[in-house]
């Protein structure tokens, strides 16, 4: 197996960017919220601030247009039991994809998306296998085993994105990856200790005080850390507070006694984080998504059943159906039938489409979806929820898993096979069927064809010409598209809603921002977090500490 990462390092240029790494006492303490948030407050103060994270993992991710090829070769050799056809795409040269959460922090900075500030990206498609992509383009399937031994081959193409847009910036912030002392994880760490000790970066360690232990986490970090590690935490900060900072108060003394560490603020919980785009399909295994505020007075809910499989990908595309008041989204669980009372019941993407596949057959849901057609319901599939949909879904090379082939649901007329290169485009069009302005993005390998494909559910009309895009059944019940993002272009979300049910009430949701303006209340979100982190923390004590 070849091992070689080839890149072109950066032109000499002085770097003028301070730069801040945030660590985490664990996964899921906040980290990539608050980086986001700390992205809008400095750049509302008028800075240039550019997010970084040199690995993450999650299969929520977005298009940036400035993907790197010199980075994007094969990771596998001819014969090596990986997947040798896996060829850098010629189709969008110019896009990559990076991970979800950075994709926000670039637009909490007002920056472009860019491949460098999430140069590594793992794409779980099993327990123990995961998709590589680096800057932005597809490496190959490794085994978790097997991308330990390829970390440090990573390293040098992760210094040189950091330094890139060090040279764009006045701020560099460094969300760190799950927890910074995994001991066992640390000789070939890229993206916590081992990143900070490389590009010699100060450390602003985190932790969560409404899962409890944040005192033992923190001093646990202590104990792990090395001499050189500690020196680098410039001060500690106590994220998802609830409660009298009064009472906190000895806990605070107690951290800075036994490690040295400032505590430099509490950052209380902020509600708002449920009216940003999560970073992963994870979140749903923590808790139970929290469904839509109906209107008072409204007629009954449109109920969307979301078939909840391994390994869902991108389920941002279904948050702005969940922030609808009207509309309910229920989260079908694994032993569960799709609800009777349900209106549209949805595939979302996947990371395993067979796999997925294979899960819906042993669930029962694919006689639950021809039940709710037969019935008068309605389904949708995204992506390879519209493979899925097919007769056919083969995957000869064993891209996203074994050699082989799965027969689909056959709700509609197409086959789909998985190979060739994984096309990615970012989308800003007109749908010339429904009349509306439809943004998002492709981000897929598979090629689907067949009868289905002459009923598209859109026309996308561009200045480079128009074009079919996805599938509708002859009775206009069942549909699937290939465009991530869909229902965030508002206008194109409510037609299709009033499409769904033609009763469903569309009014001010219950914050009072109007239903019709998605992207608006993510900006203020993002704004109303900024503003909390003015409070919370001394954001010049933090400008300080970065280097």
């Amino acid at each position: 197996m070849k091992e070689t990462v080839i890149f072109t390092p950066a032109p000499d240029a002085p770097r003028r960017a301070r730069r801040l790494m945030i660590q985490g006492t664990s996964s899921d303490v906040g980290k990539s919220l608050l980086v986001a948030g700390l992205c809008r407050a400095f750049a509302n103060r008028g800075w240039v601030v550019r997010p970084f994270k040199a690995q993450n993992m999650s299969n929520n991710a977005a298009v940036a247009v400035d993907a790197d090829l010199s980075s994007a070769v094969s990771l596998y050799a001819p014969g090596s039991g990986g997947n040798d056809a896996m060829k850098v795409g010629d189709e969008r040269p110019d896009c990559g994809e990076i991970g979800r959460a950075q994709a926000l922090q670039a637009r909490a900075c007002g920056a472009e998306r860019s491949v460098h500030m999430n140069p590594v990206l793992l794409k779980p498609e099993s327990d123990i296998d995961c998709q590589v992509v680096l800057r932005g383009r597809v490496l190959g399937r490794q085994s978790a085993s097997a991308y330990q031994t390829l970390k440090p081959a990573l390293m040098p193409a992760v210094l040189d994105s950091l330094e890139r847009l060090s040279q764009q910036a006045d701020l560099v912030l460094i969300e760190g990856a799950g927890s910074g002392a995994e001991a066992y994880l640390r000789a070939q760490d890229i993206s916590n200790m081992g990143l900070a000790e490389a590009a010699d970066l100060p450390v602003m360690l985190v932790g969560d005080e409404s899962r409890g232990g944040v005192s033992a986490a923190v001093l646990g970090h202590r104990l792990l850390w090395s001499v050189s590690e500690r020196a680098r935490v410039a001060g500690v900060v106590v994220n998802k507070f609830r409660g009298d900072p009064a009472v906190f108060a000895p806990a605070g003394d107690a951290i800075q006694t036994a490690t040295g560490w400032p505590v430099l603020g509490l950052v209380r919980w902020f509600d708002g984080a449920t009216r940003l785009p999560q970073e992963d399909s994870l979140a749903l295994d923590v808790a139970a998504r929290a469904t839509s505020p109906t209107l008072a007075g409204a007629a009954k809910p449109l109920t969307i059943a979301v078939l909840r499989t391994p390994r869902m990908a991108n389920t941002d595309d279904l948050d702005p159906l969940e922030a609808e008041p009207g509309v309910v989204l229920h989260w079908v669980q694994a032993g569960e039938p799709i609800p009777r009372a349900a209106d549209v019941a949805v595939l979302a993407g996947s990371k395993a489409t067979r796999a997925d596949l294979e899960f819906v057959r042993a669930q029962g849901w694919h006689h639950d979806l021809h039940a709710h057609v037969r019935q008068g319901g309605r389904v949708v599939g995204l992506c390879a929820g519209l493979q899925m949909l097919g007769r056919m879904v083969r995957d000869p090379l064993g891209i996203e898993g074994a050699p082989g082939e799965s027969e689909g649901l056959g709700l509609l007329d197409l086959d789909t096979e998985i190979g060739g290169d994984k096309r990615l485009l970012d989308l800003d069009a007109v749908d010339s069927i429904s009349g509306c302005r439809v943004t998002g993005y492709e981000m897929h390998m598979g090629r689907t064809q067949g009868a289905a494909l002459a009923r598209p559910w859109l026309r996308l009309a561009q200045a480079t010409g128009e074009r079919a895009e996805g599938a509708v059944s002859a009775d206009g019940r069942v549909m699937g598209s290939y465009v991530h993002g869909l229902f965030a272009s508002d206008d194109f979300r409510h037609h299709w809603l009033k499409q769904m049910r033609g009763d469903i009430v569309l009014g001010a949701a219950g914050d009072g921002a109007p239903v019709n303006a998605y992207e608006a209340r993510v900006e203020a979100a993002l704004n109303a977090f900024a503003a909390q982190l003015e409070v919370d923390l001394d954001l010049d004590a933090i400008w300080a500490l970065a280097r």
